[in-house]
């Protein structure tokens, strides 16, 4: 956690009945780390250190890669920019609570990812009974998952019901076309499908445009349709590709209009009270103390005999020799660490959403609104953000007690100076300020909050993003240094960055000896 003074919101305290003001404080990235790499890189002496292989980032992708290294017998150590491994997976704790400071849930995944399905039955979350794989109900969301306030009560579901004959005949045409995109060919991870010019006619439009072509104008769907964009991508259906809109049913569980849910019911994605962090937690387990935190990378180099990493670390310079590199970091930051580097990884260009999450610890729940009960998932439509997860849902004591709401808010591209610079209380009014209309007695049960912000927390699907032909050349590099991230997709999910990780790490194994 970054140390930070208890911020006090004595204003927002002063209007309510709160006994004591509210605790806020910074938690997980301390963004002054990161925004060393963009000094000079400095000279002088460096303590000296040997790796066989070494990995930098430990997020998904890099916990990933160095997990099958390490199972291939390969001496591999993971240098870690933030004071814990896991990226924008990370776990946290709010007093006595887990949270999560990132992603929060996991989509069951089908059998055309075994890999994924092997390491969820290791972690014990899932299990194999005569051939067939099987989640954990402990870990699968429970009922009720998603609920929305409509701005008069809260409806179940995130989906606005088709008001009439007119729009559920606009819901149906959206159906057909997720459908046919699923034949066209949609895949997880992304790279595993084909690429052909119906793909590219997708890829040069925002999916707002494409939605109107189609005449998917109906207000209900069209909501709902940014906001898995937002959320999935961290902007609306305005920003992103056709192909992006699309790929988010098509790749997974599809789309189905009201009424026709019984026929292919969706499976509840995994979910834990520290989100991914919990999956990240055991990623990183085996690697142990081969994984050092509070470094930052400065400058890759490649030289005759190896390879040369400068960083800073805990307690001053170091210099990594290595015979092989993993560069499991944003793109952007592999531009600017990799002297030399092949021209494909000057060429990519994406742009990148800022995140802010927000961890509220309540002593209980407020009053509850008319409609249906507090979900898993919980989305205020007329809100900026994306809702807010019940971070005990799925405890199974009915009575109520202490919980933690984690709140999302994709922020627009201008607002990252503002993330960077304002003070925690700044951004915890303006957090409070999104609930209270809904929630009027929210002030006296929360006591403290803890967020994080993001400053370029995933890439976001543009037109033209996914189909760089960099992102192809990264994705196959061959030498002595590989690149993992879930960049090389144009966006960013559990999914992506897993199998990157273990991409890279393959194509490391295969390679002949030098």
């Amino acid at each position: 956690m970054i140390a930070r003074r208890p911020l006090l919101l004595a204003g927002l305290a002063a209007c309510s009945r709160r006994a004591a003001p509210l605790d806020v404080q910074w938690l997980g990235p301390d963004p002054a780390r990161g925004h060393r790499l963009r000094e000079a890189v400095p000279s002088g002496p460096a303590a000296q250190r040997r790796t066989d292989v070494l990995v930098l980032g430990a997020g998904v992708a890099g916990l990933s890669a160095a997990r099958a290294l390490q199972a291939a017998g390969r001496k591999v150590t993971v240098l870690e920019l933030d004071d814990a491994p896991g990226g924008n997976s990370r776990a946290g704790q709010v007093g006595d609570l887990p949270c999560p400071l990132g992603a929060h849930y996991l989509p069951q995944p089908g059998a055309h990812l075994p890999e994924l399905q092997d390491l969820l039955v290791e972690f014990g979350a899932a299990s194999r009974r005569f051939g067939r794989w099987q989640a954990h109900e402990a870990f699968t969301v429970h009922s009720p998952a998603e609920r929305r306030f409509d701005g008069a009560r809260w409806q179940p579901g995130l989906l606005p019901a088709a008001a009439d004959a007119k729009a559920l005949a606009q819901h149906r045409l959206f159906a057909q076309a997720v459908s046919s995109a699923q034949g066209l060919g949609f895949s997880l991870p992304s790279y595993r499908a084909p690429w052909s010019a119906a793909h590219q006619a997708l890829e040069t439009q925002t999916f707002s445009r494409w939605l109107d072509a189609q005449g998917l104008t109906e207000p209900g769907l069209r909501w709902y349709l940014d906001y898995c964009c937002r959320d999935d991508y961290g902007a609306g259906s305005h920003s992103v590709s056709a192909w992006a809109g699309l790929h988010y049913f098509a790749s997974r569980h599809g789309f189905h209009a009201p009424g026709e849910e019984e026929d292919a019911p969706a499976l509840p994605p995994l979910t834990w009270p520290q989100g991914n962090g919990w999956l990240v937690q055991r990623l990183a387990a085996p690697l142990g103390e081969r994984i050092l935190a509070g470094r930052v990378g400065l400058q890759l180099d490649e030289e005759r005999e190896g390879l040369r990493l400068r960083c800073w670390g805990p307690e001053g310079l170091e210099d990594w020799q290595a015979q092989h590199v993993v560069l499991a970091v944003p793109l952007f930051v592999a531009q600017r660490l990799w002297r030399n580097p092949p021209s494909a990884l000057g060429q990519v260009k994406l742009q990148r959403a800022p995140w802010l999450v927000a961890n509220l610890r309540l002593d209980g729940p407020p009053l509850s609104r008319v409609g249906a009960p507090l979900a898993w998932d919980n989305v205020i439509q007329a809100s900026p953000t994306l809702g807010y997860v019940n971070a005990q849902h799925q405890g199974l004591d009915p009575r109520p007690g202490p919980q933690v709401w984690t709140l999302y808010w994709a922020l627009p591209p201008q607002e990252r100076a503002r993330l960077q610079s304002a003070p925690a209380a700044e951004w915890a009014t303006r957090v409070l300020g999104t609930l209270t209309p809904t929630h009027p007695d929210l002030l006296e049960h929360v006591q403290q909050m803890r967020l994080t912000r993001w400053g370029h927390a995933m890439a976001v699907p543009t037109p033209g993003a996914k189909s760089q032909p960099a992102l192809t050349a990264l994705r196959n590099l061959r030498g002595r240094v590989s690149i993992a991230h879930a960049d090389l997709a144009a966006y960013s999910v559990f999914e992506e960055a897993y199998y990157a990780g273990l991409n890279a790490a393959g194509s490391l194994i295969r390679a002949p000896a030098r």
